[in-house]
Parts: C-alpha cells; sequence; structure tokens
C-alpha cells in the first residue's frame, strides 16, 4: 500500500490519445498448444514497446479473468498505435501472421480489440486511496479539487443547480 494516494485524484494528459482494449479468449482450454503460443505474444510485444517509448505507448495493464485476458492500453495517437500493428520490423505483424496461420477462425482461441480516439479534455477520471492506475499513469495525477472536484467540472462542463 506504499504507493496509495490518499486522497481524490484525476488524470491529465496533453493533446489528444488512445485508448485501445485488446484481449483475448480461451474457449478450448484443453488446446493449450493453440492458445499459449498466443497469450505469450503479448507481453514480448509490451517489452518491445516499453524498450521503444518513440513507438507511442503510454501506458499498458493486463487483466487476467479466464478465460479472458485483457491488455488496456494508452497510445500518443492513433497513428502510432497503427504504425506498430503493420511495421514490418516490429514483432506484432509476425505474430498475427501467425496467429492466422495456426488458429485462423477455427474457434479455439477469440481475440478481440477496441480502439477510442480521445480528444484533448472529452475524458474524465477519479481515483481515491489509489496508486497511479490506468489514465493516472499514461499522463499525469493531480488532486480532484475545486472544478476538478466533480465529474461535470473535470470535463470542463457547467455545474447544474439543484
Amino acid at each position: 500500500m506504499s504507493n496509495v494516494i490518499p486522497q481524490r485524484m484525476t488524470a491529465r494528459i496533453e493533446g489528444d490519445f488512445v485508448v485501445f482494449l485488446i484481449g483475448m479468449r480461451i474457449n478450448r482450454p484443453w488446446k493449450i498448444w493453440k492458445w499459449a503460443p498466443v497469450a505469450r505474444q503479448m507481453p514480448r510485444m509490451l517489452a518491445e514497446l516499453a524498450a521503444q517509448p518513440e513507438l507511442g505507448l503510454l501506458h499498458a495493464r493486463t487483466h487476467f479473468g479466464l478465460p479472458n485476458i485483457l491488455v488496456v492500453q494508452y497510445w500518443r495517437s492513433f497513428e502510432h498505435l497503427h504504425h506498430y500493428a503493420t511495421g514490418a520490423n516490429a514483432l506484432h505483424l509476425p505474430a498475427w501472421q501467425a496467429f492466422n496461420r495456426a488458429v485462423g477462425s477455427n474457434g479455439d482461441v477469440g481475440i478481440w480489440h477496441e480502439s477510442y480516439l480521445v480528444k484533448d479534455g472529452a475524458y474524465e477520471s477519479v481515483y481515491n486511496n489509489m496508486p497511479p492506475y490506468g489514465l493516472g499513469v499514461a499522463g499525469s495525477l493531480q488532486p480532484a479539487q475545486g472544478r476538478m472536484k466533480s465529474a461535470r467540472g473535470r470535463l470542463g462542463q457547467p455545474e447544474i443547480a439543484g
């Protein structure tokens, strides 16, 4: 608990960014030879991205809840994400090609992703009694006080009198 910040915080990030959710679902757990190679690829890609911050990954966190594995990623831009996904010199493209050869659409392992392009200031967050987390790691944390105390304020919206 040493990293817990004992107050309400909010995250800020300069400019537009991308939230990228990517995951796999182990549909046939007994076919370990099908899903294990897929599961091994993401940590390798994340290590490659962490070693080369200029590729644009700001932060990633993996969540396990078998049969699903989810990685929440924050990217500087869609251009960075797309360049990595299609780059001939990066780990992703060969991994994607290997998946299609080994699994394809046979139903053994499901994979998915969703991309959200977030405009500057078009998001809000709050963390209370939490260590730095999510967007608070990808960007920076600041106290959620004054205008930043409410979700409406963090979104730059006027408060509604009640």
